[in-house]
């Protein structure tokens, strides 16, 4: 029988044999060259691909560091006072203008004093009196015609009467208000003729040249400061830093705070520091003229120490060292290296023991002088 096979069967025509063995061939050919394209596994390290590490270094060298140490201050009047009467009683004048200068002694208000020279006019009077009733008595002692008992009561009277009078004479000089040193007077809170007692605040007085300034340190710190240590503070509002001296320094540290506080003195000819302001203070706490340092992020802290890496020979190579003061910027180094060391100082977090490294200020040289 002729015609097509029954079933699922069915016959590919010969052009479309040709078609894929045509394919095939080019699979073939190309599976090699696909292999030689496609790229290694794993992401490409300095090693595999041969770069070397670039870094800076710093050159040890002996220099000048100091440690300083930041603390907070309160700057104060050399001496303060607020002016106050003694004794109660009317004002009668006020020699004094607010905001003024005034020097020691000088007469600021003065109190109604009429009551009290009445009073001293009329002691005068008793004491007038009873001294010449001891004077009889002392003429009828020495006649015999008295005893000394009768004598002494004359003497105890007079003795009562002049200590009155020196007490209303002591009350007269309280009417007299005076500056007790000298300085700068502040706003005035009375009138003439208010009436005063011992409470009533009449103005302040303040010496503001030199001023002083309170502030504290921690107590691990206190063995270092001294009397005569210079001092450098700066406060809000100035663009400049205030000079000052420790003058004074408490016996004994805070217990609450464990910290000692201290007292500067600081010239103040232009008044430009005034009492209850706040100070940045600056303290130096050493000094070392020859000190080996090299920059703070160098050093690396391990267990039990910590180290440095130097480049010697290309590579990179671990240094063990032990530090001293250090600085803002710069760590004293006390072992473990010498001057002219190369230590490393960029790219810390890639070095390894034997690592190879290039210096790139060396390049940079090298690049200049060509």
């Amino acid at each position: 029988m002729t015609g097509e096979p029954e079933g699922p069967m069915r016959v590919i025509p010969r052009r479309g044999v040709g078609v894929l063995v045509a394919l095939a061939i080019l699979a073939v050919l190309a599976v090699p060259k696909l292999i030689q394209l496609r790229p290694a596994s794993g992401p490409a390290t300095p090693a595999s691909v041969g770069a070397i590490l670039r870094v800076r270094v710093h050159r040890v060298a002996p220099t000048h560091l100091t440690e300083r140490l930041a603390a907070t201050g309160t700057v104060r009047a050399n001496e303060q006072v607020e002016i106050v009467s003694e004794i109660s009683g009317k004002i009668s004048d006020i020699h004094f203008e607010e905001g003024s200068r005034v020097t020691a002694g000088e007469l600021l208000l003065k109190i109604d004093d009429s009551e009290l020279l009445a009073d001293r006019q009329r002691a005068l009077y008793r004491v007038e009196l009873a001294e010449r009733a001891e004077a009889r008595q002392q003429q009828l002692l020495d006649d015999g015609v008295i005893s000394s008992e009768t004598y002494d009561v004359a003497l105890g009277e007079l003795n009562v009467l002049r200590a009155e009078l020196q007490l209303i004479e002591a009350q007269l000089l309280k009417t007299e208000i005076r500056a007790p040193f000298s300085g700068v007077i502040g706003l005035r809170w009375v009138s003439p003729g208010s009436y005063l007692s011992s409470q009533t605040r009449i103005a302040s007085l303040n010496d503001l040249d030199p001023v002083k300034l309170d502030f504290t340190v921690p107590e691990k710190y206190s063995a270092l400061m001294k009397a005569g240590d210079e001092i450098s503070f700066a406060v809000e509002g100035f663009d400049r830093t205030f000079p000052g001296t420790i003058y004074a320094i408490e016996p004994s540290v805070d217990a609450s705070t464990r910290s000692l506080r201290m007292r500067a003195r600081c010239p103040n000819s232009d008044g430009a520091l005034v009492p209850g302001v706040f100070a940045n203070v600056d303290l130096i706490l050493r000094s070392i003229p020859d000190a080996l340092t090299v920059p703070s992020i160098a050093v690396i802290p391990e267990l039990g120490g910590k180290k440095v890496f130097i480049f010697e020979d290309g590579t990179a190579q671990p240094r063990s060292v032990e530090t001293g003061i250090r600085s803002d910027t710069a760590v004293q180094i006390t072992g473990g290296l010498s001057e002219g060391d190369l230590v490393i100082v960029s790219g810390l977090l890639q070095l390894q023991p034997g690592l190879v490294v290039e210096i790139e200020e060396s390049r940079a040289e090298a690049g200049s002088t060509s």
